[in-house]
């Protein structure tokens, strides 16, 4: 997950948005579980996302209570009660975080440092979930591979981080995993990578790093390549929110999905739009208050 998903806050009830900062408190809580206090240096706000998305698909109900937590040691906040899947959730959450910075020590040898903050709940969530931390590791074993091929396709290239959201979600949803939900996870992830490669256009381009859109159009920077090409990529995503909003439609939700529904079918557009419009990435508070 790289921070592209986001809610769409002109058009997010009050009652979601309590919703979405207690669950986000709740994963950070959850990741000192599962993964210890360092890694909550991690907490991302696509995490806090997928858990939303998927106890309501678990039918997991979520319980709020006044805590306590390291941002507010005097007043209590609402925070949403850690369970099994919060737990778990701060796990990929930190495995994610880890194979990121491996990337990137790989790619550009930098991160390092940051790697060796996380590796003690790397092998917390290694030793506690393995199948978890075999998902992701395959997965993003072969986006490398498809990298080393420098393919210049932007759909095949995404397809490895598609499928780890798709595994992902089977491995969550266990007996509630359905056709539908499968093609949301894999759109999710297409969605994911493609917004990254496109963001990165010009960091990519100056650096020689590989880049899907950098080979298939080569233009001489993200503006141009938007002024070029915007038709082309413009019409690569909506067919990417067409396939999100067909499997949602087919999807069974145990709770309101105003919240979700915001972020998937507001919030990821118009993230989308901001990237085509080469502006730099709004600014959401770091501490949610």
């Amino acid at each position: 997950m790289f921070g592209y998903v986001r809610y769409d806050m002109p058009n997010l009830y009050i009652k979601d948005f309590m919703l979405y900062k207690a669950m986000y408190c709740g994963l950070c809580k959850g990741i000192g579980a599962s993964c210890g206090q360092a890694a909550r240096m991690g907490l991302s706000y696509d995490m806090a996302f997928l858990s939303a998305l998927l106890h309501n698909m678990c039918g997991k109900d979520i319980r709020v209570e006044k805590q306590h937590c390291f941002e507010h040691m005097i007043v209590r906040q609402p925070i949403a009660a850690v369970d099994e899947l919060t737990e778990e959730l701060g796990a990929l959450n930190t495995v994610l975080i880890y194979y990121k910075l491996t990337d990137d020590i790989e790619d550009e040898n930098r991160g390092r440092g940051k790697r060796l903050w996380f590796r003690r709940g790397f092998k917390r969530a290694e030793k506690r979930y393995p199948e978890l931390v075999r998902i992701v590791d395959g997965n993003m074993r072969a986006q490398a591979a498809r990298e080393k091929e420098k393919t210049p396709s932007p759909d095949i290239a995404a397809d490895a981080t598609a499928n780890m959201m798709r595994e992902l979600s089977d491995y969550f949803l266990k007996e509630k995993k359905s056709e539908a939900t499968a093609e949301l996870f894999y759109a999710l992830g297409k969605w994911i990578y493609l917004i990254d490669a496109l963001d990165d256009y010009d960091k990519d381009k100056k650096k020689g790093s590989y880049n899907p859109f950098v080979l298939s159009y080569g233009s001489a920077d993200k503006k141009s390549l938007i002024a070029e090409h915007g038709e082309d990529l413009s019409f690569l995503f909506r067919t990417t929110f067409y396939a999100m909003r067909e499997s949602l439609s087919g999807t069974e939700f145990s709770f309101n999905r105003d919240l979700t529904d915001n972020i998937i079918l507001r919030g990821i557009p118009a993230e989308t739009a901001r990237v085509m419009r080469c502006e730099k990435c709004r600014k959401i508070e770091k501490k949610i208050k």
